[in-house]
C-alpha cells in the first residue's frame, strides 16, 4: 500500500509579492525548496495563516538567495504580501519507507530566513 504523507514544509514563511496575471503556481527562492527537500514543479498545498485559505499548486524555482515567495495566478486572490504562510510538500511512500520517516521542516522569520531546520 502506497500512503501519502508530508515529505517537507516552509514553516511560516512570508509572502513577498503576488503576480494576478501570472499562469499560476507559488514562486519560491530554490534554496528553501531544496532545504525543505521538495522538487521544483511538486505538488504543494499552500496554508494562508493570516486568513486560513488553503489551495494546492505547485512549486516554481525564484532566484536563489532572494528569499522570494510569489504567489502566482488565481491564487494571488488569497493572500497578500506579508501574510504568513506554510508551503506543505507531499510525496507517496510504501509501508516500509515509512519506517522512521521525519519530513523536512523549514522554519522561517518574517525575512524568509532560516531560524529552525530539522
Amino acid at each position: 500500500m502506497m500512503r501519502e504523507m508530508l515529505q517537507g514544509k516552509l514553516h511560516r514563511a512570508t509572502v513577498t509579492g503576488c503576480e494576478l496575471e501570472y499562469p499560476g503556481s507559488l514562486t519560491v527562492d530554490l534554496d528553501l525548496i531544496e532545504m525543505a527537500g521538495l522538487l521544483v514543479h511538486q505538488k504543494i498545498q499552500v496554508l494562508n495563516i493570516n486568513n486560513g485559505y488553503r489551495l494546492e499548486t505547485y512549486l516554481i524555482p525564484g532566484e536563489r538567495g532572494k528569499r522570494e515567495i510569489v504567489v502566482n495566478g488565481a491564487a494571488a486572490r488569497h493572500a497578500y504580501r506579508g501574510d504568513r504562510i506554510i508551503v506543505c510538500g507531499f510525496a507517496f511512500y510504501t509501508e516500509a519507507e515509512l519506517v522512521g520517516l521525519h519530513p523536512k521542516v523549514v522554519a522561517l522569520n518574517e525575512r524568509n530566513e532560516v531560524v529552525g531546520h530539522h
